[in-house]
């Protein structure tokens, strides 16, 4: 068994290395393959990103409303760190026998400060969105129907931060204009099939931290 202090640092811990491998790596577009849907493109970031409102969900579940917060503005307070640190290392220049030159440094890290600004403020805005609109979802069930709070929240909270990241990306000139409405499509498709298909995780997920920590979840 595992106190319930430390299933909350291991749920905070996942949620930041989400939130800032999400940044790093959102530079990559790949093309994703779901089921009965075409081949389509997005961001490799936004392949993670679902999975923070995941975690937060569980947060909010267990820990209630102030945690949950608490873990959303710790994130965002570790990837202000970590920008700072890649924004120093891409000032330093590289030795001649380095494996990664300093061009090549720049152009795969050196973005990283512009999508975190936009990231950060889309995330932000979601978070403090999907959190209290979890708990609501689950105060107006009475605590029934986990899969209502889960997808209802995290699909409305997900939709709203996608288009805050794609209308400031493109402000910002990270992103073409012509690309706003099918990396609006794709990226929520995409987030849409994880809410959907994480359902069972969901459960899953729940039930393993009542067994580990012996913690029910909190009353509406």
């Amino acid at each position: 068994m595992l106190s319930n202090e430390k299933i909350y640092v291991v749920l905070c811990t996942l949620f930041a290395v989400i939130v800032i491998l999400g940044n790093l790596i959102y530079q990559k577009f790949v093309i994703l393959q779901i089921p009965f849907i075409p081949p389509f493109e997005l961001s490799a970031g936004a392949l993670l990103y679902p999975f923070s409102f995941f975690l937060t969900d569980l947060i909010a579940e267990f820990y209630g409303k102030d945690k949950a917060t608490f873990c959303v503005r710790c994130s965002i307070g570790a990837s202000i760190f970590v920008a700072l640190l890649i924004l120093f290392m891409d000032y330093l220049p590289a030795t001649s026998w380095s494996i990664m030159n300093s061009d090549t440094f720049h152009n795969t890290f050196g973005v990283f400060s512009t999508i975190f600004i936009v990231s950060m403020i889309a995330c932000y805005i979601s978070q403090t969105i999907d959190i209290p609109l979890y708990l609501a979802i689950k105060k107006l069930t009475k605590g029934k129907y986990l899969w209502a709070r889960n997808n209802g929240s995290t699909a409305i909270s997900l939709l709203i931060d996608t288009t805050i990241f794609l209308v400031l990306a493109i402000w910002c000139g990270l992103i073409p204009q012509d690309q706003l409405w099918p990396l609006l499509r794709n990226s929520y498709s995409w987030k849409l099939f994880f809410v959907i298909s994480s359902t069972p995780f969901f459960y899953a997920a729940v039930r393993l931290i009542r067994w580990l920590g012996n913690i029910q979840s909190n009353h509406p």
